[in-house]
């Protein structure tokens, strides 16, 4: 007889209730994060109403290119996160824990790009606030600018590295046959805030990089 720990929790009645249970507790918390970007974003939206030449004379001198990679992997990385949903749906552990595998080195990507972008607004002088020192945009809209980029694509960087934390939790669950298709709560709601994380990037992309 096996030792393991039976997943499903009596007090929810049943698996379908324990299913609806975790997808709506994610769905709440997502909510809230929701929220907190949004509030983000029209801060953002204020300030450009207020120097609008200023942030799309920033807005050029950020790579957009580059950028435009990030966007390919982020959104391609989700397909392999749906998929992995699928698998393990059919009970396809390993597959699943390999979907996941490039999910994640894409999502390494991202950030390695994102972290040598930093790199050369650091060398250029553009940072926030007060270390601002951007010769090529006057202080006052160029520093707003590049304090809500950092806190827009630094507050999404610190989502994407525990959303890559949750990923490689959920490979290790797959490869050590924890989930099932019977079983798979954790890899859906995993996914879903994954999705979030990408769903954000495709507002933050066009507001800072595409600006006209």
């Amino acid at each position: 007889m096996s030792t393991e720990p039976s997943p499903w929790a009596d007090h929810f009645g049943s698996r379908e209730n324990q299913s609806h249970a975790a997808q709506l507790g994610m769905w709440i918390f997502l909510g809230s994060e929701v929220l907190l970007f949004t509030n983000l974003f029209v801060g953002y939206a204020v300030y450009r109403y207020y120097y609008p030449d200023v942030f799309i004379e920033a807005s050029k001198h950020l790579k957009a290119d580059w950028a435009m990679v990030q966007t390919l992997l982020l959104v391609t990385s989700s397909l392999f996160v749906a998929l992995a949903v699928h698998f393990i749906r059919k009970g396809r552990q390993f597959l699943t824990a390999g979907v996941l595998g490039v999910a994640i080195l894409m999502g390494v990507g991202f950030l390695a790009i994102k972290f040598w972008e930093y790199y050369e607004h650091y060398k250029e002088g553009a940072l926030p606030g007060e270390f601002y020192h951007f010769a090529e945009l006057p202080q006052q809209g160029g520093a707003l600018f590049y304090t809500l980029y950092f806190l827009l694509t630094g507050l999404h960087a610190i989502h994407m590295l525990v959303a890559l934390g949750v990923l490689a939790w959920l490979v290790w669950g797959a490869v050590s046959g924890k989930y099932t298709a019977e079983y798979h709560i954790p890899v859906e709601v995993g996914g879903l805030y994954w999705h979030l994380v990408d769903v954000f990037w495709l507002f933050i992309f066009p507001l800072l990089y595409l600006v006209e």
